[in-house]
This record gives C-alpha cells, structure tokens and sequence, in this order.
C-alpha cells in the first residue's frame, strides 16, 4: 500500500518509528510531515497529507501530532477523508471495519513504539466489513457530508440569505 504520512513537530518524536515499521511491513510511504521541531502547523500539515489519499495518489493517511485530536479534527474537515485516533490496536481495526476510516491519527505524546506498532498493523490490515448494515450506516455518514458541503455553497453563492 501506499501510506502518506504527516507530523507536526509534536509528532516528529514517534515519525522514526512510524516510517521504520511502514517499510518493514512493505509499505510506500509518500513523506509530507516535518522532519524535526520547529514549529509548524498541524492544519497544513493534514491537508498536505490527506490529499494524497483524497485524489488517490496514496491508500491510507497516517498523522501524528502530540495528541492525535487536533489531526483527526483537521482531517475531518476534507471531503472524502475519514479519519480515526489510533491509541489502541481495536479501534485501529474497528475504525477501517465499521467506519470505513482512511485515516488513523496517533499523539506522540500519549502512545509508544509498541502500542503505535501494533495500532498501525491494525490499521493497514483491516478491511471494510461489507456487510448491508455496515454499508447503510458509511453511506449516511456520506450523505452527511455532501449535505454540509451543499449548504457551505450555497451559502457562499447568497442561495441562502435571510432578508
């Protein structure tokens, strides 16, 4: 698989492990993260990422920062990204089965080497569980999407002004 992987400089303490497993484990990996400290934001970083797997240049996104949220919170922002906190191995697998997630965040400053190890072979080895309920349910987040991003134009075009 293709694996695009982002850090902010939070995440950069556990970015060495990550690429050292995603290539053990026969990944590629499409490198849009910074490779020390220095400040950067969290928001770029994720959409960088994350448009890789949008247009489908990579399979999967992979993010770290210091806690995760703020990854998952940017990413959720992207139309056609699902994005998942990855700090322990069943919602890894769960998040891609039930969710249909793209995309796993892990902080650095809350998960080690062992347990992101593990959470991101979770993670890649999962697969949607194609099931009729399952298919419903990722079909209404979807929908859910699409209804935002309709209302967020029609808003810009003036469709949708009070008098």
């Amino acid at each position: 698989m293709k694996i695009a992987l982002g850090n902010d400089h939070a995440g950069v303490a556990l970015r060495g492990h990550v690429i050292d497993v995603l290539r053990e484990l026969g990944h590629t990996i499409a490198d849009r993260g910074t490779p020390d400290d220095s400040p950067v934001d969290f928001p770029d970083i994720t959409r960088a990422t994350c448009e890789l797997v949008r247009t489908g240049e990579a399979d999967r996104a992979v993010l770290l920062c210091g806690t995760g949220v703020g990854a998952v919170i940017a990413a959720n922002k992207i139309p056609g990204i699902s994005p998942g906190l990855g700090h322990d191995v069943f919602s890894a697998h769960q998040g891609v089965e039930h969710d249909d997630t793209n995309t796993i965040a892990m902080g650095a400053w809350l998960i080690g080497p062992a347990t992101a190890r593990e959470a991101l072979i979770a993670f890649l080895n999962a697969r949607f569980d194609d099931d009729a309920d399952t298919r419903r349910r990722v079909r209404k987040l979807r929908d859910m999407e699409q209804a935002a991003a309709r209302e967020l134009l029609a808003e810009g075009d003036g469709s949708n002004e009070s008098v």
